[in-house]
C-alpha cells in the first residue's frame, strides 16, 4: 500500500498559521488594488437586464417551488406518499425518530 509523504513527521500549527496569515495579507493586497470608482448607492449598484427596467422585488423573487419544478416532477411518485406523513406537528416527528431508533437498536443487538 502506497503512503503520501510530505517530510515532515508531525502537523506544525505555527507553518498552518503563518500560511494563512500569507494568504490573508495576499488576497488582501489583491483586493485593495480593485476599482476605486464604485460607489454605493448609485447607478452602479442597480440591476442591468440590457437596458430594461428590473421589475419589483416582488416579481424577482423565484419560490423554491419554482426552482425545484422539475426535481419534484421526477420524483412524484416517492414525493406524494411522504408529504402526506409530514403534518408538522413536532410530537410526530419525535415518535418516528424514537420508533426508527428502536427499530435499529432492535435490529443491531439481535444481529451483532
Amino acid at each position: 500500500m502506497a503512503t503520501l509523504e510530505f517530510g515532515l513527521d508531525f502537523w506544525n500549527p505555527i507553518v498552518c498559521i503563518t500560511a494563512f496569515l500569507v494568504l490573508i495579507a495576499g488576497t488582501y493586497l489583491l483586493r485593495s488594488r480593485g476599482q476605486k470608482k464604485y460607489k454605493k448607492g448609485t447607478a452602479q449598484t442597480q440591476i442591468f437586464l440590457s437596458g430594461e427596467e428590473p421589475p419589483s422585488v416582488e416579481q424577482r423573487h423565484i419560490k423554491a417551488h419554482n426552482i425545484y419544478w422539475g426535481f419534484f416532477q421526477a420524483l412524484k411518485g416517492y414525493y406524494d406518499p411522504t408529504i402526506k406523513a409530514h403534518t408538522g406537528i413536532i410530537n410526530d416527528y419525535i415518535i418516528w425518530f424514537t420508533a426508527i431508533a428502536t427499530a435499529t437498536a432492535a435490529i443491531l443487538f439481535i444481529v451483532g
